[in-house]
């Protein structure tokens, strides 16, 4: 017996209809104000969190906003994330981190791109990375140039430490 269309569309793992790469801007799972995930959360598609989670969260390619009521107790690694709530937990992106006015992140940070809005609370470390790609290739190259890059920040600290003597 051959399962219909609807029966179908609701299995992800059907060979006859593999899942989509790629997400619509309206396409996304929620989860709602009521409902509290504990354990490891991974997808491709993208995530909108009003609840709560505890554990991990793994979206290789898919977006996960943390809104307003959403609250993140977990290592998160995704593609691009947008922090509306509240997160305890150390973020991976790998395009994207984007922590808005009302939003706050408790942890450590490795992304390409960061954005931290007026009145958003960050407490961790930040590491600000380029594509693995871009690296790779900048590495093989400009072999000389990486070499005399190490003496830009060392001119660079000078005039931070004679400003925070002038001010003193």
């Amino acid at each position: 017996m051959q399962p219909s269309d609807s029966e179908k569309s609701q299995f992800s793992s059907n060979p006859n209809h593999p899942p989509s790469k790629t997400v619509g801007p309206g396409e996304q799972a929620t989860i709602g104000r009521s409902l509290v995930i504990k354990g490891e959360v991974s997808g491709t598609e993208s995530l909108h969190i009003d609840g709560r989670i505890e554990g991990t969260v793994n979206l290789s390619e898919g977006r996960m906003t943390i809104g307003r009521d959403g609250s993140v107790a977990a290592n998160i690694s995704a593609r691009e994330v947008v922090i509306l709530g509240k997160v305890q937990g150390n973020i991976q992106c790998t395009d994207r981190l984007d922590i808005r006015s009302e939003g706050s992140l408790t942890g450590d940070v490795i992304t390409q791109r960061i954005s931290v809005e007026d009145g958003a609370l960050l407490k961790g470390s930040v590491q600000v990375s380029a594509a693995e790609q871009k690296t790779d290739k900048s590495q093989h190259t400009r072999a000389k140039p990486a070499s005399a890059e190490p003496a830009k920040p060392a001119t660079t600290e000078h005039p931070k430490a004679a400003a925070a003597v002038a001010g003193a």
